[in-house]
């Protein structure tokens, strides 16, 4: 976030519901940011928090500039045909075993980047860990063979 800020050709902008340090406080559902207003969107690790996930995907689609880009990484378990939810499981040490964290909705199988085509964007679907160095995936925190969506308006 600091580098970000201390680039001046760059306005950044941290929008967060519950952060105290977001420069925005807004439920990504419901985005007070007008129509086509961003070049790019970093949504990094947020979704699968978002009950209603669709709508949140459909908001970020309608702030992206046409031609701007995204990227929406998401805990992914590509083993996986198809996202799992289940909003029956209410133990918090039990979510956090099946999801991975007690407050993550879902798990998102290989058909995530469908449901991002199905909003309207265009997605890549970028491995980046096929480039990068052992220290680099660390560093930035991948997972080996994570699959990245880039995705386009």
């Amino acid at each position: 976030m600091k580098r970000f800020r201390k680039l001046k050709n760059l306005d950044y902008t941290t929008t967060d519901l519950l952060s105290p340090i977001a420069d925005v406080k807004a439920d990504i559902c419901n985005l007070p940011f007008e129509d086509n207003s961003y070049d790019i969107i970093f949504c990094n690790h947020v979704l699968e928090h978002i009950p209603d996930d669709t709508k949140a995907m459909q908001e970020l689609y309608r702030v992206l500039k046409p031609g701007g880009m995204g990227i929406f990484q998401i805990p992914q378990d590509l083993s996986r045909a198809t996202t799992f939810e289940d909003d029956t499981i209410t133990d918090k040490a039990e979510r956090a075993k099946i999801f991975g964290q007690y407050d993550h909705v879902r798990v998102y199988g290989r058909d995530y980047f469908d449901k991002l085509r199905s909003i309207g964007f265009k997605v890549d679907e970028v491995d980046y860990t096929a480039n990068l160095s052992v220290e680099a995936i660390k560093e930035y925190c991948l997972a080996p063979g994570e699959i990245i969506p880039v995705v386009y308006k």
